[in-house]
């Protein structure tokens, strides 16, 4: 019997899951291999935060999908590859033997370029660590006088949790707690349209958290945010949210990469090095058709690679995909408000955050059903 071992269980690889529970893929054996028996929704995480959910609406628990496509779990982290002997090598130190693999992993805190940030602040990445590290800092900030807690990177992922924290202030009645949001560019969200950058820094603004504009972070210390041009910025925690890096064990296994780290596929997303290996998900770079990090394309990427992993296991040929130019994207700001782009076009106002949350919990409930 033949093995698919799926490595990683992001967002696309629940819609694998989900394809394999409807068809199985016969004479193959599939695993999957990922630490965690649940994948967060990362699209709302800040609704988590906010209070606007419980943990379990934004928790896709990976047993009940296994069971129903009929695939096992190693429950346990990917650490490397051995792609002569088509092994996959894990934390437990185990080696799983695969015939085709699939990765969608997820990618790393950009942490490289920041010194001390990984002793002194906290990464939003791994999901589950940040998850995990909130009910001691909700009882610090609670018990505190005052306390300041610096939001480091003003991506969409940035501002959306400096609202949602706002949020969960005003809910908890935290008047103590300070929140600055920091970014290397004068407004925040860069590579968004001017009208939606100016837009969130006048929220910002309205809803009493800083902008800290134009400041390239050069390392942390204990207790200070240090910048290359501007002086120190205290803390009592800060959040380091600086977008995405690739794991370095797909470059050292000989894997093709980018030149970032990230796994180099084509567009029917197998390995441009080895075609037995497919990736999707932040982990993975189209580089034909290059596209931001993002949980739109991860989701979109999902039916894609089932069918390809199918073709393939069936000695068919995989289909190309080219993904969308533009998406959708649908900024929650908290308090049941959302921003909403889409190319050069902004709008805003309590529809569009009806507009995310049915699109989020319609996403959620596809892969609801009861557990084994």
């Amino acid at each position: 019997m033949k093995r698919l071992v799926l490595l990683g269980g992001g967002h696309a690889h629940v819609g694998v899951l989900a394809a394999l529970a409807q068809a199985p893929l016969p004479g193959w054996q599939v695993e999957m291999v990922t630490p965690f028996e649940r994948q967060i929704y990362s699209g709302m995480l800040p609704g988590w935060l906010a209070g606007q959910y419980s943990l379990d609406e934004c928790a896709i628990a990976l047993k009940p999908l296994l069971w129903r496509a009929g695939v096992t779990l190693r429950q346990t982290a990917g650490v490397g590859l051995d792609l002569e002997a088509q092994r996959v090598r894990t934390a437990d130190g185990q080696s799983v033997p695969y015939d085709l693999l699939s990765i969608d992993t997820g990618p790393m805190p950009a942490l490289a370029n920041l010194p001390g940030a990984r002793e002194h602040a906290q990464p939003v990445r791994p999901i589950e660590d940040f998850v995990a590290a909130w009910p001691a800092l909700a009882q610090r900030i609670a018990r505190a006088p005052a306390f300041r807690l610096l939001i480091l990177g003003a991506g969409a992922a940035g501002v959306e949790l400096a609202f949602a924290l706002q949020a969960r202030a005003q809910r908890e009645v935290w008047p103590q707690l300070h929140i600055a949001l920091c970014g290397s560019s004068a407004l925040p969200l860069p590579g968004m349209p001017s009208t939606a950058r100016r837009r969130t820094t006048r929220w910002l603004d309205q809803r009493g958290i800083a902008w800290l504009g134009e400041r390239r972070a050069s390392h942390v210390e204990e207790g200070q945010l240090c910048f290359e041009a501007h002086p120190p910025e205290p803390f009592d925690a800060c959040w380091v949210v600086t977008g995405a890096a690739a794991p370095t064990w797909p470059a050292a296994s000989g894997l093709a990469v980018d030149e970032r780290g990230f796994i180099a596929v084509g567009p029917t997303l197998q390995s441009l090095s080895h075609p037995q290996v497919l990736a999707a998900g932040d982990v993975a770079a189209l580089t034909a058709s290059p596209r931001p990090k993002s949980g739109v394309f991860a989701v979109r990427a999902g039916p894609v690679l089932a069918r390809n992993l199918r073709a393939l296991a069936l000695g068919e040929e995989p289909s190309a995909w080219q993904p969308q130019r533009r998406a959708l994207y649908l900024l929650n700001t908290a308090q049941d408000h959302a921003l909403a782009t889409w190319g050069p076009l902004v709008a805003d106002g309590a529809w569009a955050w009806a507009w995310k949350d049915s699109i989020d919990r319609g996403f959620m409930a596809r892969f609801g059903g009861d557990r084994p």
